[in-house]
């Protein structure tokens, strides 16, 4: 049985779905609807609340954001408990300084993910993704929806997007089967794409042309800070674009091939799936 932390977020949804019968989900608050998963209530930041779930379990997932800074400590019980192996879902920054990784402002811990899989004397994985490519959403859905015009800093940013498909199939992988174990896995999308490219493939999908206009980052943050974004991840996020204009960030890399046996989907084919998300209601 496989234990998962962050089982109500996105990615947590998804690999609930991919392990249906062989899943237990721990969340503060379980919710409503059925689910095809044993459901234990419990906060994983407070290990001791998650001893039933762990007990009998094989494997255990740490989510950075859900166990924030207990994740040694949570470890250390599923060890105790007869938990065999931990999988880590990390970042590709997470050997960047601590203060220049913008999820850690807003609660995620990679690192300590990362880490306490990688000593815990158990078998173990780390899943360390580049850019999810669903961040174009938070970044422009409401923009779209609203017309054709999108402003946005640094247009030629490049990063290398990731669906998020193809990170949790590589997850389920790494949480049943053994050819991934004792690995730091650096997964991205299959190429590198600017913003400017991402908001015209966003269009390509909807059918319609869509402008980008770069926007000056000292205007930008501050709009992002008056919407209610944090400042230090605000400033985090700014500073790793500027960082990184004269560079891709985190390349693209042959992981999720190597892995499943398949090339890995490409932005346009995200864009495709998530057109909805980027028209007007109704």
């Amino acid at each position: 049985m496989i234990v998962l932390t962050g089982a109500t977020g996105l990615v947590g949804r998804l690999l609930t779905a991919e392990l249906a019968g062989r899943a237990r989900i721990v969340t503060r608050t379980p919710p409503a609807e059925a689910l095809p998963a044993e459901v234990f209530e419990g906060d994983p930041s407070r290990p001791e609340t998650l001893t039933d779930a762990l007990r009998g379990a094989s494997t255990l997932f740490l989510h950075p954001r859900a166990v924030g800074d207990a994740a040694y400590e949570l470890v250390a019980l599923a060890r105790d408990l007869g938990v065999r192996r931990v999988v880590a879902l990390a970042a590709a920054n997470v050997d960047d300084d601590l203060a220049a990784q913008p999820s850690r402002f807003r609660g995620d811990r990679n690192k300590e993910a990362d880490d306490a899989a990688a000593t815990s004397g158990l078998e173990w994985v780390s899943v360390r993704p580049s850019s999810f490519a669903l961040n174009a959403l938070t970044a422009w859905a409401g923009q779209i929806r609203a017309g054709d015009d999108v402003r946005y800093v640094h247009a030629g940013f490049e990063e290398s997007p990731l669906h998020e498909r193809d990170l949790v199939e590589v997850l389920v992988r790494a949480l049943v089967d053994d050819d991934l174990l004792g690995r730091r896995i650096d997964l991205t999308g299959p190429e590198s794409l600017s913003h400017a490219e991402m908001v015209a493939r966003i269009g390509t999908a909807l059918g319609r042309p869509l402008r980008f206009h770069e926007v000056p980052a000292e205007a930008a943050a501050r709009g992002m800070i008056a919407s209610g974004l944090p400042e230090p991840f605000v400033t985090a996020m700014m500073a790793r674009y500027a960082a990184h204009l004269a560079k891709p960030q985190f390349p693209p890399n042959a992981e999720v091939e190597k892995i499943l046996g398949r090339p890995a989907l490409t932005f346009a084919e995200w864009a495709a799936e998530h057109a909805a998300d980027f028209r007007p209601a109704g």
